[in-house]
């Protein structure tokens, strides 16, 4: 992630006094009714998509645009919006915004790390456990009314304990994840772009190729951040890398795995299992997902719990006041 000292080539103008914004997406009641008391605020109603045309149109004189990773804000874009001073994307990650362009026309712009780690591993777990255990055949068996009685070979999945959990991406959400895998009694590996120091290992081994991490996973977790690099670089060449019967889980971006790779490992059974709370092409999911029993789907909740998006609002709500008062949020990307 670039320092915000990196990124102040050109230093942005906060605004002042009581700024115009458009919100792209509805956040929260608490902390939409915060934005109405410190901005004129015009809001995306009925909660769509936007497209970059759509935001030209309705955010031409806003000086701040809250978004989220669905809006693509490219350079043509930003040059369409004259007197923005501040993009606030209520995510993590940032590769849907045009950074360097943001930087050339002096925009700063904030995002939420460190707030959604916990909920994210939470979904994690949820997502290991079910495509582990069998979760979505057990509950379509129950709501079929097909359901005959218990039977002692009926939906055995794999249990947890003992097996080698790895987990590409070792940041925050990475290290969650590991804290609340050894508590099932999983081993924990890891592949980082750099190895932690032993205090944040935590007793986990490193493997400084993710080839080398792929073949040593049971179970295989993709906590990585999205990032042009690193799409579809789990191609049917990687996945092929896995022990047979392994397990593999991505709450980091869908385009990191190739899906006709992974559905074939899947329909094939060299693979056991799959739990997903991303997609690539978002929301169009590849229908093949759709067709398999040994895949478990969410539709992009990783953070979604009150607590965590009234937090995330909040931080860049607090990232804009600290810009007004001229200092340099934690949170500013540049």
């Amino acid at each position: 992630m670039p320092s915000a000292a990196a990124c102040a080539d050109t230093a942005p103008r906060a605004p002042t006094g009581r700024p115009s914004a458009f919100l792209c997406r509805r956040f929260t009641p608490g902390v939409e009714a915060v934005l109405r008391e410190r901005f004129t605020l015009t809001t995306n109603e009925d909660d769509g998509i936007l497209t970059p045309s759509q935001i030209m149109a309705r955010a031409r004189d806003a000086e701040v645009l809250f978004v989220t990773a669905t809006e693509s804000l490219r350079a043509d874009t930003l040059a369409q919006l004259p007197r923005l001073r501040i993009i606030a994307t209520l995510s993590v990650g940032h590769d849907h915004i045009d950074l360097a362009a943001a930087r050339a026309a002096g925009i700063a712009v904030l995002h939420t790390p460190d707030v959604l780690s916990d909920a994210c591993a939470e979904i994690a777990m949820m997502l290991l456990l079910n495509a582990c255990r069998r979760g979505l055949e057990g509950d379509r068996l129950v709501r079929s009314d097909a359901w005959q009685g218990w039977a002692p070979t009926q939906l055995l999945g794999i249990g947890l304990p003992g097996r080698v959990l790895g987990i590409f991406g070792m940041g925050r959400i990475g290290r969650a994840i590991a804290h609340r895998a050894r508590a099932f009694g999983l081993r924990i590996a890891y592949h980082n772009r750099s190895r932690l120091e032993p205090s944040l290992e935590e007793g986990a081994s490193y493997h400084d190729t993710l080839e080398g991490l792929l073949g040593a996973s049971d179970l295989f977790m993709v906590a990585a951040p999205g990032a042009p690099a690193l799409r579809g670089v789990l191609d049917a060449r990687r996945l092929a890398l896995l022990p047979p019967g392994a397990v593999l889980v991505n709450i980091s971006r869908g385009d990191l795995v190739d899906d006709e790779a992974l559905i074939a490992a899947l329909r094939s059974g060299r693979l056991r299992a799959a739990g997903l709370d991303v997609f690539a092409n978002e929301p169009r999911v590849h229908p093949g997902y759709r067709t398999l029993d040994n895949v478990f789907l969410t539709p992009h909740i990783g953070s979604a719990t009150e607590e965590t998006r009234e937090a995330m609002g909040y931080m860049l709500i607090e990232g804009i006041e600290a810009l007004g008062r001229n200092e340099t949020p934690l949170n500013r990307l540049c």
